[in-house]
């Protein structure tokens, strides 16, 4: 029996036949360089930064417990504060640390597929605003990363502000004797996320009545810690800073010999001050609840198996 198709019949059919072939291994290129990607998980810890001699040694702690508790993750990091980053590339051994968007780009680089960005901040403020900004803007980049997940600042939730005073409490200076009061301080801000401080005095007063917090450029301001000192009769006074690190607001702003310090300032109002150069990463305790937000952004990545 005859074929009822005519050569220009099969021609069509071949040709369909050769553009079915050709879209099957365009999909399967596409495949190669997208969506087959194998997966590649990551963390990059993000700090403002300190040139300050051996404060990072906090920053090193965190890192440790972070491996830990998640044995095999690769970590890496970033600065977010410029006048930092240029500071210590410019000294006599220059060091080179990467903004959090270079940071991101080069483990976009690298192929990570899912990256959790920790902020090791206190409070979210202006500055984790900034850092989750730029990370949701390498989130399903194409090409580039499937997810980026932002880790919260060290307090972000009642269960943290609990937490942190707690580890608060507990690191206070064991040479304190009854009646002696130790003055934690922070950074402050004009930020609405400034009210954690407050906060935190809340649920540290529940430990410990002459436990303070106190803020630089914040509230509670020096005169209210002031007005709480004189109000207890406090004569000794332990300055702590709620700070990661033990950086340049430590060692001027609180713990500096310059009029307007806390310690000189409490000491003219003649309270003797202690100052603790220690930032809060250096405590196992704080550590951990940066370590578990770390963990939590890691579970908000998801899987792709």
């Amino acid at each position: 029996m005859r074929s009822s198709l005519t050569r220009p019949g099969l021609r069509k059919i071949a040709s369909l036949i050769l553009l079915l072939g050709l879209l099957a291994l365009s999909q399967a290129a596409w495949a190669a360089h997208g969506e087959a990607r194998p997966e590649k998980r990551g963390v990059l810890l993000v700090a403002f930064g300190t040139s300050v001699a051996g404060a990072d040694a906090a920053y090193v702690n965190i890192e440790k417990k972070l491996k830990e508790e998640i044995p095999g993750v690769e970590v890496r990091w970033a600065y977010s504060s410029k006048i930092v980053r240029h500071k210590l590339a410019g000294g006599e051994k220059p060091v080179k640390l990467d903004s959090p968007a270079e940071a991101l780009a080069k483990m976009m680089d690298e192929d990570f597929t899912h990256v959790a960005v920790q902020s090791l901040q206190t409070i979210p403020g202006q500055e984790f605003h900034a850092l989750s900004e730029t990370a949701r803007s390498f989130s399903g980049m194409p090409k580039g990363m499937k997810k980026v997940a932002v880790g919260l600042p060290l307090l972000a939730t009642t269960q943290d502000l609990t937490r942190v005073a707690d580890a608060l409490a507990q690191s206070a200076p064991k040479e304190r004797k009854v009646g002696e009061a130790v003055v934690f301080v922070g950074h402050g801000t004009k930020h609405p996320a400034n009210v954690y401080y407050p906060g935190l005095q809340y649920y540290l007063w529940k430990k410990d009545r002459l436990a303070f917090v106190g803020t630089v450029e914040g509230s509670p301001t020096r005169e209210d810690v002031l007005a709480e000192l004189a109000e207890s009769n406090v004569k000794k006074a332990y300055l702590v800073p709620l700070l990661a690190v033990a950086g340049d607001h430590a060692h001027n702003d609180i713990a500096g010999d310059e009029p307007g310090s806390w310690k000189t300032v409490l000491t003219k109002a003649g309270i003797a001050c202690v100052p603790v150069l220690k930032g809060t990463a250096e405590s196992d305790a704080v550590a951990a609840i940066w370590v578990d937000h770390v963990k939590a952004a890691l579970a908000q990545l998801g899987t792709d198996k």
